[in-house]
């Protein structure tokens, strides 16, 4: 059966080859409104002239460049080539006990500095004369403190068919070849489904995907709506559940499940452990059953890592980005364990050259050349393991559609059980458990028996 399933994935990506040598994909240059061409460089397909022309690999890389050399930021060396950020004077402090107004004072009036934020008892201090890991040092000294640690930045992780203009050209080549319309005849996915796109936001006046939207939330300006002004988070967004079968531009993995927008990163295309952590935590209170982090840092923290517990224990699935850097080194949050660590594929079932690996990956999706949304209403093609990760994020969002009553972990077996073993036999560093499968996990979703345990309390049950 297996070996079936890559005979039939061989000859889905020959088929694809073929068709694109042929000519097949292409349109002449000279029909009003529509052109296809990739550039010498072979990072960007354009497909409309509303299609934007985008190389989110190369942007993730100017980013760091950029990080490397801005003032309050500081670096960490994990090995020659991976780096961490943090915000250089600043530190997040847990307390055991909610601190008092005059323990506050106290604090601010030693560091010469004062509170950029807080959650309950996470707080963010800035000080004016204290280095970062003085200010650690401080406060590890001090009683009532839980922890402290940097305010680490983490950054974006990119690089019978429906009638959506796109996925009819034949260009969205990702979706055939992971069996996703043979899994539409189980299920095309149900509304009471959410899914929260922790990242830049969400365009929430694009054509494919203002219909599909829930209510969200702005983390770095909560007075704000969710709006992306980036396109990163549009276009993850669009990927798992753009509005289909509507004539109109890509076809997203579900057809009926929403989309929560949690913008937790600015225009940049990055933010802090804190604001992510927040992200996450408010996705959770607000009803999301899967959560996509198409981001990540080489630094784990205990903040980011305290949320992703409470959404696991609170049965959310959680998906994030391997990383584009075709580094070994563990990213964060997709090395946490109750995270599903996704790495990218090229057209031939290759890992792609950019994405990353190690043993914590636990699967694989396609990541080069995805068409989809963007921001400003726009469509655009994008790589990157940004791109891998919402494809496995609407995978469990239709195993959910499928089969409601199912835990979290249960949903994670199945995606990992039904994938295609690509690479070494059994899992492997490139791909993980295989490539994903969806005709074959929405099968499989069908047999599973629930066993939803009760839920458990955590660190965070204090936020509800």
């Amino acid at each position: 059966m297996r070996r079936t399933k890559v005979f039939i994935l061989g000859l889905s990506f020959i088929l694809l080859l073929a068709l694109t040598a042929g000519g097949v994909f292409r349109i002449d240059d000279s029909q009003t409104g529509h052109g296809a061409r990739i550039q010498s460089s072979g990072q960007q397909i354009v497909l409309t002239e509303s299609m934007a022309k985008v190389n989110n690999v190369k942007m993730g890389e100017e980013v760091k460049n950029q990080l490397d050399t801005q003032e309050e930021v500081t670096l960490i060396f994990h090995n020659k080539k991976d780096t961490s950020h943090y915000y250089d004077h600043e530190a997040t402090v847990d307390f055991v006990n909610e601190p008092s107004a005059e323990e506050l004072d106290e604090i601010t009036r030693d560091i010469k500095g004062w509170v950029i934020k807080h959650l309950n008892s996470i707080y963010i201090f800035r000080s004016t004369v204290m280095e970062t890991p003085e200010m650690i040092q401080y406060f590890n000294q001090r009683k009532n403190i839980e922890y402290a640690e940097p305010n680490f930045i983490l950054m974006q992780n990119e690089v019978n068919g429906p009638n959506d203009l796109l996925y009819q050209e034949k260009y969205q080549w990702n979706l055939p070849v992971i069996g996703t319309e043979q899994g539409w005849k189980v299920t095309r996915g149900n509304e009471d489904i959410e899914i929260a796109i922790v990242d830049t936001g969400v365009d929430l006046d694009h054509p494919d995907l203002r219909n599909r939207l829930v209510k969200g939330y702005n983390v770095i300006d909560e007075k704000s709506e969710p709006d992306d002004d980036n396109g990163h988070g549009t276009h993850v967004a669009g990927i798992i559940a753009s509005e289909t079968n509507n004539n109109e531009g890509v076809a997203g993995m579900t057809w009926f499940s929403k989309i929560m927008p949690i913008k937790a990163m600015g225009a940049k295309g990055y933010g802090t452990t804190f604001d992510i952590a927040k992200g996450i935590v408010w996705a959770v209170d607000h009803g999301a059953d899967v959560i996509n982090l198409s981001l990540g840092n080489y630094q784990p923290s205990k903040v980011l890592e305290e949320s992703v517990r409470y959404a696991y224990k609170k049965n959310v699935v959680m998906v994030s980005a391997a990383g584009n850097d075709g580094s070994d080194q563990p990213t964060y949050p997709s090395a946490y364990p109750e995270v599903l660590s996704v790495s990218a594929v090229d057209y031939n079932g290759n890992k792609a050259s950019f994405s990353n690996y190690g043993d914590y990956i636990d699967i694989a999706a396609p990541g080069v050349y995805i068409p989809s949304t963007y921001f400003n209403h726009q469509y655009a093609a994008l790589s990157g393991t940004s791109m891998a990760a919402p494809h496995v994020a609407g995978l469990a969002a239709l195993i959910k559609s499928a089969n409601p009553d199912l835990s979290s972990s249960q949903v994670i077996r199945i995606i990992k059980n039904s994938a295609i073993d690509l690479g070494e036999q059994g899992k492997d560093r490139n791909y993980g458990n295989g490539l994903i499968d969806v005709n074959s996990a929405l099968q499989e979703a069908g047999r599973e028996k629930p066993s939803l345990s009760k839920r458990e309390k955590s660190l965070f049950d204090w936020l509800r």
